[in-house]
């Protein structure tokens, strides 16, 4: 960390609960728990499309999310919502705002309180592997839960919304989606069924909740998920990752994320890779966070970081 850096954690040793970060031009609200223990290096838990960091601080039925359970554990918990996200600003030109300018944002971040534990979801995992090539002296350790992979490990698909359609079941592609860029996306409830709220875990009771919590997402964002026209996050070279701990971790009941898929990205990468039914815990979809289970899985987590010394 810099002299910038640290006369910036000096400041947020003594800062309220929230303050904002990321870059001038796409800013980033972030909420803070909990106190740092000797030895226990902060984490930064990032959500993924269409959610914003409430996912990590509540469940959809009202208990406690992963940001008390790992500020319980004795670490400092940072919380971000991307650009344009939450109540992070949102400039006239959302629709387009692109997975490198949200990287950009959230590595700021990480240069301001680094070196720490970057803990992603969904489509924020490949930026966490760009983040941690760009950062290196920012990224201790990377916890992927069911993440995107690098755009490397991707094909190219075609940037026509008619040859994508025939594709969007096809899990070993993600099922993916390719959208028009000229407006944000609002995702359609039906949607968040079939592949966020699908599982037997998730407390169904609480889906018009957490339908609530939603939002709108880039356009942009959601093509480059799916390395629509080789525009996807790419990293230049697995190798510069070799040395960071990372650990990837999969429900059974995930459309989006098979295990074939979250494997050959932990493989290319040289990560860990916890497929959940292996660890006595079946039914977990793609949001784990938000499931029955939620603290099962968390002390997963703690335990993988206290291994690890981290």
């Amino acid at each position: 960390m810099d002299q910038a850096g640290a006369t910036r954690r000096q400041a947020l040793s003594r800062a309220p609960e929230c303050f904002y970060s990321g870059t001038d031009a796409h800013p980033i609200y972030v909420d803070r728990l909990g106190a740092a223990e000797a030895g226990r290096l902060p984490i930064v838990l990032v959500h993924g499309g269409g959610h914003t960091g409430a996912c990590y601080l509540t469940t959809p039925d009202g208990r406690p999310g992963w940001a008390a359970a790992f500020a319980a554990s004795g670490r400092e918990v940072f919380v971000p919502d991307w650009p344009g996200h939450g109540r992070s600003p949102m400039r006239p030109d959302f629709a387009t705002l692109s997975s490198v300018e949200i990287a950009t944002s959230l590595q700021r971040l990480l240069e301001e309180i680094g070196p720490a534990v970057l803990l992603v979801h969904s489509a924020s995992g490949p930026m966490a592997w760009w983040i941690a090539e760009q950062s290196p002296q920012a990224v201790a350790a990377i916890v992927g839960i069911a993440p995107g992979g690098p755009a490397n490990l991707l094909p190219v698909l075609p940037d026509d919304a008619k040859a994508v359609a025939k594709l969007k079941d096809d899990e070993s592609l993600g099922c993916p989606v390719r959208v028009e860029e000229d407006k944000p996306l609002f995702i359609p409830p039906e949607f968040m069924r079939a592949y966020w709220a699908n599982s037997g875990r998730f407390p169904q009771q609480a889906f018009e909740a957490y339908r609530r919590s939603i939002v709108p997402e880039s356009a942009r964002l959601m093509n480059e998920r799916f390395n629509i026209g080789g525009k996807g996050l790419r990293i230049a070279d697995p190798a510069n990752l070799a040395k960071l701990p990372i650990l990837i971790v999969t429900g059974d009941s995930d459309p989006r994320h098979p295990r074939a898929v979250d494997e050959a990205t932990a493989r290319y990468l040289g990560a860990e890779f916890v497929w959940l039914p292996e660890r006595g815990i079946a039914g977990n979809g793609h949001m784990p966070m938000c499931e029955d289970n939620s603290d099962e899985i968390a002390t997963l987590i703690v335990a993988w970081l206290e291994a690890k010394g981290l």
